[in-house]
């Protein structure tokens, strides 16, 4: 069936990861309807981040199945789950820091075009990677840092460097992982900008702590207990129900998650 035609981009069912014997995810279902953002949140050990990996191909199931606009990708390798449009960021940055911008964004651009880079062609022979690196810069705002050592970027923009790496093959569907850690006070606002920027005409599913930002960016909200969903709503459900105050968000309304 057509992405078109989907009404969801991604449908997980039994999902279940077990790390010797501790079980990290236990029988998940989770959808994400097709040009929506949802956002997970829980506490440390929830299974956020290793639902992530499940979906993206980081990480072995023991059971379940994952499906991407109708399409089994379970059995899919990571590269092949990249091919059908899924895009990945993550919690750590991990970037090539004595490289340029312009240089990790081309690095980035180099899969979707071709599986080896041909060893007797250099690199800035081949014109459209370069032309890639420099639109995707362009998106996520980037353009006038792209003769710079990413070591030298703020952390912030290093985000949107690592932001960036993730939207090279210009994904259809993205995954999120905490796209604000290490973010400092005065560069929030302009990366939750930015990640309000790239959703637009995409499918998000989003791990963040920064309840602030989880409420204003989020269609729908899945809180995750112990590699299980506690519950799902739209944000003002989330934030209203009884269950989640107790086991996450605090007693007090608008008190901020105090565990990622």
């Amino acid at each position: 069936m057509s992405a078109a035609s989907h009404t969801n981009a991604i449908a997980c069912s039994g999902v279940t990861v077990e790390f010797d014997g501790f079980v990290a995810l236990n029988d998940v279902a989770l959808d994400v309807p097709a040009g929506k953002t949802v956002a997970l949140i829980g506490p440390n050990g929830a299974g956020k981040t290793t639902l992530l990996n499940a979906i993206s191909g980081r990480v072995p199931m023991k059971s379940g199945r994952v499906e991407l606009w109708g399409d089994d990708i379970t059995r899919l390798p990571v590269a092949g789950r990249t091919r059908r449009g899924l895009g990945r960021s993550f919690q750590i940055i991990n970037l090539f820091q004595e490289m340029t911008t312009f240089e990790n964004l081309r690095v980035a651009a180099q899969p979707p075009r071709f599986n080896l880079q041909p060893f007797w062609r250099p690199v800035n022979r081949w014109s459209e990677l370069g032309d890639r690196a420099r639109e995707v810069a362009a998106v996520v705002g980037l353009s006038d840092v792209l003769d710079m050592p990413v070591a030298t970027l703020s952390h912030g923009r290093q985000r949107a460097v690592e932001l960036g790496l993730a939207l090279m093959a210009d994904p259809r569907v993205l995954l999120l992982d905490e796209p604000l850690a290490g973010v400092g006070h005065n560069e929030i606002a302009s990366t939750m900008e930015l990640i309000e920027r790239v959703r637009e005409n995409r499918t998000v599913l989003l791990v963040e702590h920064n309840m602030e930002v989880v409420m204003k960016l989020s269609d729908e909200i899945v809180v995750m207990m112990g590699g299980e969903v506690l519950m799902r709503g739209t944000p003002a459900e989330v934030r209203n129900d009884e269950r989640v105050k107790r086991a996450y968000l605090g007693d007090e309304e608008g008190t901020e998650a105090t565990h990622a």
